[in-house]
Formats: C-alpha cells, sequence, structure tokens
C-alpha cells in the first residue's frame, strides 16, 4: 500500500461514516481536522496522524494506526485507529450528562383540560 490514504476513505473505512460522500461533505464542512489543520477530502493520512472528528455534539480525537481503501468488518475498522484518554473521558461524561439530564417531554401531560383551556385563553387575551 501507498504511504497515504485519502482522508474521506479512511474515515469511511474506519466507519465514521455510512457512506464516502458523507465523509467528504464532514470534511469540506469544517467537521474534520488532520493535524490541527482544516483539510481537504482528498488529504493523504498516515499512520501517526491526528485526526479530529466532529459529529453533533460527540467529538473523537483518534490517532491513526493502519490503513485501510476498503470498507471491512467493525472490528478491522476499529484496529485502524486509536482514541485518546482525553476524547475518552470527554465522551463518557458528555453521556453521563444527557442521561441524567431530565427530559423536556415529560412535563407534557397530554391534552390540556377545560379548566386549562380557559386559564389559557385569559393569559393570551389578557
Amino acid at each position: 500500500m501507498s504511504e497515504g490514504v485519502r482522508l474521506d476513505k479512511w474515515l469511511w473505512a474506519a466507519r465514521f461514516f455510512k457512506t464516502r460522500t458523507l465523509a467528504t461533505e464532514a470534511v469540506e464542512g469544517g467537521r474534520v481536522h488532520v493535524n490541527g489543520v482544516r483539510v481537504k477530502p482528498a488529504k493523504d493520512v498516515k499512520p501517526g496522524d491526528r485526526v479530529e472528528v466532529t459529529m453533533a455534539e460527540t467529538r473523537w480525537e483518534l490517532i491513526v494506526r493502519d490503513l485501510a481503501e476498503k470498507r471491512g468488518p467493525a472490528t478491522v475498522a476499529r484496529t485502524l485507529y486509536e482514541e485518546t484518554e482525553a476524547s475518552q473521558r470527554a465522551r463518557a461524561e458528555r453521556a453521563e450528562a444527557r442521561r441524567v439530564q431530565a427530559e423536556p417531554a415529560d412535563d407534557i401531560r397530554g391534552r390540556p383540560t377545560k379548566r386549562d383551556r380557559r386559564s389559557l385563553d385569559r393569559f393570551r387575551h389578557s
């Protein structure tokens, strides 16, 4: 294999994105950085490079360990990178915060009663 693989191919092979198109859009959108620099999808990544991937509220800091041009099983994809300790800790803390956060829909109890509706009408028209 050559000394590098296109970033969008590597992200797809490492199973961070379902399609290469999604990986390309993420890189072009600035949600992927290599060695702290915003790059283009055709940038070659090499073992030892540091890749930062941001999707929604989730952020991964990875170190490239191996290269792949083809998408394989998840067990193989997991060997392509190593997540940093700081990244693992931060993701675990965010997951715990989401878990203990109150569900916004818990306060909603269905349709308002006649009394609730009249109270709302008085509030709106006053």
